[in-house]
């Protein structure tokens, strides 16, 4: 059957393909690291420190699940490779839907774990912390991160991460100013590291009464959460909390005490500040979270070999600054000035359809890299 010989012919680079995927997951090094954690976390003593309990034990799960997923991958391409030569073989047409249908799937998860295979960085797997700022563009900029904010989180949605907003402020007459979101999930902060920019919208104002085109920026920052255990202190001598009344909505006991937190670390001179829940201890929390995370980029940031990949190009949020534009009027296009990634499906990326651009810009980095 020449449909069966085509899909054997696509069959065959694969095998070459895992082999190169399994060196570069470095998966005997996993093993040999799991079977070591594995022992330690058998010893008497191990419970005992449960911040360093905590990081070994996610350190495990991590290992496992690398090794499994490329485990079965594998089984899976031995499995559609038996099929297609056995149906190949019978010349039975009948089972020509069920095998394309297992080719397919083992090829989209092959896609997947390549494209995770990408992210090898320090921090590549830990949660996310995503900020929107709006720029030019007064009431349109903070409607642009009303919108941004839905496709971060349907994004995150659609991939199993959950979600928290940790402090948003409001805008003017509509939309938002900022807002600070928290993304939980394996690789988060790998997969969004992409996201930090200007984006661009042009649109046909719905505040506009006369129906005009309108350019709008906002500018999105990505971070890598600090998780508990990890090398980092903070000096309590080194930071200035204050506390304040919150602004906005968040109903009466929001507004009516000093619930929200400002943090200013004086030796870099970074200000955070969390005002969205009702209690302050919860404010501080969140806004530690901020904090940490914003230390540890400007630490990164001094690191000449490290400054390109991490922060990428922050401009001012306006013309000539974006990463990526979405056009909505005269034409329906989303582009990544990076990689020059476009779509026409304008809708489908407002819904959280970000993985076109994300996997690309992996691609891109990677090849810069080498």
């Amino acid at each position: 059957m020449i449909e069966m010989e085509q899909i054997l012919q696509e069959l065959m680079p694969y095998e070459k393909n895992l082999k190169e995927m399994g060196a570069s997951l470095d998966l005997e090094g996993a093993k040999k690291k799991l079977a070591s954690l594995e022992e330690r976390s058998m010893a008497a003593d191990f419970w005992t420190n449960k911040e360093e309990n905590q990081k070994v034990l996610q350190q495990i799960k991590s290992l496992r699940n690398k090794i499994s997923e490329f485990d079965e991958l594998e089984r899976a391409y031995n499995d559609v490779l038996t099929l297609a030569q056995l149906v190949n073989e019978e010349e039975d047409k009948s089972l020509l839907p069920e095998v394309t249908k297992v080719y397919r799937d083992f090829t989209a998860e092959y896609e997947k774990l390549r494209i995770s295979s990408l992210l090898d960085g320090e921090y590549d797997f830990n949660n996310a912390i995503l900020t929107l700022h709006a720029g030019a563009g007064g009431t349109e900029a903070c409607d642009w991160v009303d919108m941004l904010l839905r496709m971060y989180l349907r994004w995150a949605q659609e991939h199993g991460y959950a979600t928290e907003i940790l402090d948003s402020l409001p805008g003017d007459e509509a939309g938002t100013k900022s807002v600070t979101i928290q993304i939980m999930g394996d690789n988060a902060y790998g997969y969004l590291k992409s996201e930090k920019g200007v984006h661009r919208l042009v649109r046909i104002s719905p505040f506009d009464s006369s129906g005009r085109r309108h350019t709008s920026f906002a500018s999105c920052d990505v971070m890598p959460e600090i998780e508990e255990g990890d090398d980092f202190e903070i000096d309590s001598d080194d930071l200035r909390i204050d506390t304040y009344r919150a602004s906005g909505a968040g109903g009466q006991h929001v507004n009516k005490t000093e619930s929200a937190i400002r943090i200013t670390h004086i030796p870099t001179n970074i200000v955070v500040q969390c005002q969205n829940q009702r209690s302050q201890h919860k404010n501080k929390e969140y806004a530690m979270k901020i904090l940490k995370a914003r230390i540890l980029e400007h630490r990164l940031l001094e690191q000449a070999s490290l400054k390109q990949n991490l922060r990428g190009e922050v401009k001012e949020i306006g013309f000539g600054s974006q990463i990526r534009s979405y056009v909505f009027h005269p034409y329906s296009l989303v582009k990544d000035h990076r990689t020059n990634t476009e779509t026409g499906n304008t809708q489908a990326v407002m819904d959280g359809g970000l993985d076109l651009f994300i996997t690309a810009y992996l691609k891109y980095i990677k090849t810069k890299e080498e």
